[in-house]
């Protein structure tokens, strides 16, 4: 099973929006996908229209609780699209993690025991922080798929997370990578985008994705009626923007990923 983290520390970059339209994409090109709900707002689970009565294991039980990766994934909507929500529980799972020995190796401990053929890909949706909960989803996974907003302050977080990456790397995953840096909310006439643009293609050059996803009033829609994007409107511009980027990932796999 790819494990991919999608991650940022700052906040309203689009994580969520990414990994949902993603985990949909790549399902509808016959993928069998995880998406693991990491985040405590629990926003990729409602994004994909399950109700709290649905939510009966989570990524807080998978943690801390010791239940299996199967009993914790539910099927969604989308077919060939599993996820494990998160519940409120969650926001407390940093500080009772702490008291765990192997703190860091929870959530790959629990990936390695599932990873039984089921699902081809697993997605994981990361909260806003570097805290216990990403730092988990980061020593779990051998790829991070990092979205990054078209504005100024953007470039300082992604400093400080690729700065967070090596230090995981030395100490904890020496197989983890940044699979690439997807520009999100893409404006074309604001100028500030372009330069944002140029600026991080300059620094990263190929690590950046071709694609970028355009600022579209589609995806702000969907996840209201508890729909990605590429299915509440296939035909709008994030739509086809995430569909070509799930294409684009795909090249990026290892072939034996891709062959299997």
């Amino acid at each position: 099973m790819v494990r991919i983290a999608i991650a940022n520390q700052k906040g309203g970059v689009g994580k969520t929006t990414t990994a949902i339209n993603m985990a949909t994409a790549l399902a509808a090109s016959g993928w069998k996908v995880l998406l693991i709900d990491l985040d405590p707002q629990g926003n990729a689970s409602t994004g994909l229209g399950l109700n709290q009565a649905e939510r009966t294991h989570s990524s807080y039980d998978l943690l801390i609780s010791d239940i299996p990766l199967a009993e914790c994934a539910i099927q969604t909507r989308v077919p060939g699209l599993d996820i494990v929500p998160a519940v409120v529980d969650l926001s407390g799972a940093e500080i009772e993690l702490v008291e765990f020995e192997e703190r860091t190796h929870r959530l790959k401990k629990a990936l390695d025991a599932g990873d039984d053929g089921r699902w081809d890909i697993c997605l994981i949706d990361c909260p806003p922080s570097l805290g216990l909960l990403t730092l988990n989803a980061m020593v779990a996974v051998e790829s991070l798929l990092v979205p990054l907003q078209c504005e100024f302050f953007a470039l300082e977080g992604l400093s400080q997370l690729l700065q967070t990456v090596e230090r995981i790397r030395a100490r904890f995953n020496r197989a983890l990578s940044v699979m690439g840096v997807v520009l999100t909310m893409y404006d074309r006439r604001n100028k500030l985008t372009e330069q944002v643009s140029d600026d991080v293609r300059a620094c990263l050059g190929n690590v950046v994705f071709d694609t970028v996803i355009p600022r579209n009033v589609r995806l702000s829609e969907a996840p209201s009626h508890g729909l990605p994007a590429l299915i509440y409107d296939h035909r709008c511009s994030g739509s086809e923007a995430y569909i070509n980027l799930a294409r684009e990932l795909i090249t990026r796999l290892p072939e034996r990923k891709v062959a299997a």
